[in-house]
């Protein structure tokens, strides 16, 4: 999916909404544990529920990698449920270089045709630049962080800059504003400000709304520009929302509610 048709995507819908499947089979309703493949079936009936409010669904690779080859086949169904005109992320935090690199690119643009896949810079360009030879597809590069880690490193002195204000501007010019986005966590208002003025144009993936701690407004009065530029992403707050047999009519409620947070700033 290209920069325009996420955009257009984003004004039809009002909405900036993504909505993770960090599926957990430990937490879904028990009563999905009896059918051939439970993760999908849970995932089936979230994507249901939420597709109306939702831009974008972004998949946790970890949850699914965990269940070894059943896992993966949970993934591939997930990935080819979803509807072609949303948005799709694989979270996958992959970050290596050379050849490697460029087989993680094909794993999650060819394999499993993802839209974007989330990437760890820390090993430069050349771990980073494969990802961006992909027309109409994107590399989401770690920025700016909302774990309690993040001030181990992205928060420490970089000469007269952050080291997470130096990743920014570094991986910036690697790509361009229709190929390359940034994970910037929701719970740092004062840096969602700072991070904008920095990048302009750039499409941020906001996590930490909701569980932890973050909220719609400070995220759209701080980060948005004029293509709206942010996706804000929900998990647990919305796919948890139910553990019993209305677990999807929740689940679809909570997706509402965050939708019509979002609607007020489009």
């Amino acid at each position: 999916m290209d920069h325009s048709q996420l955009v257009a995507n984003i004004r039809h819908k009002r909405s900036v909404l993504c909505v993770g499947l960090d599926t957990d089979i430990s937490k879904i309703p028990r009563h999905l544990l009896n059918v051939e493949d439970p993760v999908f079936a849970f995932n089936k009936a979230i994507i249901d529920a939420t597709k109306d409010y939702t831009v974008a669904y972004k998949i946790n690779t970890a949850f699914y990698e965990a269940q070894g080859i059943p896992g993966w086949v949970s993934l591939s169904k997930t990935l080819d449920y979803i509807p072609k005109d949303i948005f799709t992320i694989a979270d996958a935090k992959r970050g290596d270089i050379g050849n490697t690199a460029e087989q993680y690119a094909r794993t999650f643009f060819y394999t499993y045709p993802f839209d974007s896949v989330t990437v760890a810079p820390y090993m430069g360009s050349d771990s980073v630049q494969p990802f961006l030879q992909f027309t109409g597809k994107w590399a989401i590069v770690l920025g700016l962080t909302s774990n309690a880690g993040s001030a181990d490193f992205q928060l420490q002195d970089c000469g007269d800059e952050l080291l997470y204000e130096k990743v920014l501007r570094t991986v910036a010019e690697w790509g361009n504003a229709h190929n390359l986005m940034f994970v910037i966590g929701a719970t740092r208002q004062e840096e969602l400000r700072h991070v904008r003025s920095l990048l302009p144009d750039h499409f941020f993936l906001v996590p930490g709304v909701g569980t932890q701690g973050g909220d719609v407004d400070t995220v759209c009065a701080n980060a948005m520009n004029k293509d709206a530029g942010i996706l804000i992403n929900v998990s647990r707050g919305i796919i948890y929302a139910g553990a019993g047999e209305d677990f999807t009519a929740l689940a679809g409620k909570a997706a509402k509610q965050y939708q019509q947070q979002m609607s007020a700033y489009l």
